[in-house]
């Protein structure tokens, strides 16, 4: 096949975290997706007649393989001391101190714990997820009064696609790494999955209460989760 050889401007949709670079293809009878690594560009090819409102459309509904390959470019980041990972959106620095207590305790942006080194990894897993159970359970609490549903359970857990999911008996599970994410991202999460308690689909309905119980830029936040979502799912990964 030949392309036609028609240079294409970046384009760029809300629900991708990078640009989407379009070309028709002569001999083409369907859409292809790819991610060119070095230019960090999602490369979408197709019939010479496509649409390419609805081609970019297309490529949107490919969000969470887009992510996975994105998620495999980043290094992995273990909880190892000196590493320095996002808390809440700032920057914390995790340290080992022989003459400390087990449980990790945060000071002036350094997390700290004590203990048998090898064991290091899996407290301060464990102190961030405690983190997320509290603030998001609490966070849920104020979020399902206001929309005047009634919440059953909040819980976590490291899904690798979704961040969160509820079902229809009022129960809502999040992705503990939301906890790294600044609070903006995270209270639009949390105003999703509420919504989608009173809203099974994602129709204009369930976006006005989705915009309404965020109480503000629900767009913006998106895109943010979409930028970061990546390097979030890669960090107290070994490999």
């Amino acid at each position: 096949m030949s392309s036609t050889a028609r240079s294409e401007a970046l384009l760029h949709h809300h629900d991708l975290p990078i640009p989407v670079e379009i070309r028709a293809i002569r001999g083409a009878k369907r859409l292809r997706l790819r991610l060119d690594e070095r230019r960090s560009v999602l490369k979408l090819t197709g019939p010479l007649r496509m649409n390419r409102k609805a081609a970019l459309d297309w490529a949107a509904e490919q969000r969470e393989w887009v992510e996975t390959q994105l998620g495999a470019m980043l290094p992995a980041e273990p909880f190892a001391a000196g590493a320095t990972i996002p808390f809440e959106g700032d920057d914390v620095r995790l340290e080992w101190r022989s003459d400390a207590p087990r449980t990790p305790k945060l000071v002036d942006g350094v997390l700290v714990s004590g203990g048998p080194q090898e064991g290091f990894a899996r407290r301060i897993e464990s102190f961030f997820k405690r983190r997320a159970v509290e603030t998001l359970s609490k966070e849920t609490q104020e979020v399902a009064a206001k929309a005047g549903v009634t919440l059953r359970a909040v819980s976590v857990g490291d899904a690798d696609t979704r961040w969160g999911s509820c079902s229809s008996s009022g129960r809502i599970r999040y992705s503990w790494r939301l906890i790294l994410a600044p609070p903006e991202v995270r209270r639009y999460v949390v105003a999703h999955e509420v919504a989608h308690l009173v809203h099974l689909d994602h129709g204009r309905a369930f976006k006005a209460l989705e915009r309404k119980l965020f109480e503000g830029d629900a767009d913006a936040a998106r895109l943010l989760l979409r930028r970061i979502g990546g390097r979030l799912k890669r960090i107290g990964r070994a490999r």
